[in-house]
Formats: structure tokens, C-alpha cells, sequence
């Protein structure tokens, strides 16, 4: 069992950036870790994920403005997000996928026009 806390989110202006971090209670070295967004009304869809050999992918609406990064000692993963748009605005989750998948709470990221 593996728990995962996001945090970070918050209020910013178009134009803006947040740091997104996500905390794992156990170790992440096996687990593809990735960030999913879910705008209100729409499903949740994948923003960014880094496999357990650290290679990534990006949605094409982050493409050049999101990083995603893992540090496998210090069992967290991160989301750089830099030149938000309004339509960036969606709770963010992170999630661990191996044999098994587990999700954050979530955490509100707010862009302003």
C-alpha cells in the first residue's frame, strides 16, 4: 500500500507558474509515476508520466511548458509548470502505477485570465 500527497496547487495568473510535489509514504523506484488533470465537467487525462526508468511523456497541451521529475530517494515526484493558461485549471492528481495503481486526494490548480 503506497500513499500519495499533493501538494502545491493554488491561485495564479495566466502567464504564471506552480510547483506541483507529490510525497509517497513508501518507495516509488518500481512505480511509473505520472500527473493527471481533470477539469470540472471533463474526464481525468494524463498531463505528464516518468517511468521507473525515467522516461517521460507529455500530453500535447503541456508539451514545452510542463517538467516532470522523480527523485526515487526521497520517494516524490514533481510538476514543474511554467506559462499556465486558463485552461490549465483542474485538480491535479498524482498517480503510482505498477501490479497495482494508487491516487493522491488531489490538489486544486486555479489559472486566471
Amino acid at each position: 500500500q503506497v500513499q500519495l500527497v499533493e501538494s502545491g496547487g493554488g491561485l495564479v495568473q495566466a502567464g504564471g507558474s506552480l510547483r506541483l510535489s507529490c510525497a509517497a509514504s513508501g518507495s516509488i523506484f518500481m512505480f511509473t509515476m505520472g500527473w493527471y488533470r481533470q477539469a470540472p465537467g471533463k474526464q481525468r487525462e494524463p498531463a505528464a508520466t516518468i517511468t521507473s526508468g525515467g522516461r517521460i511523456s507529455y500530453a500535447d497541451s503541456v508539451k514545452g511548458r510542463f517538467t516532470i521529475s522523480r527523485d526515487n530517494a526521497k520517494n516524490t515526484v514533481s510538476l514543474q509548470m511554467n506559462s499556465l493558461k486558463p485552461e490549465d485549471t483542474a485538480v491535479y492528481y498524482c498517480r503510482a502505477q505498477g501490479t497495482r495503481q494508487y491516487w493522491g486526494q488531489g490538489t486544486q490548480v486555479t489559472v486566471s485570465s
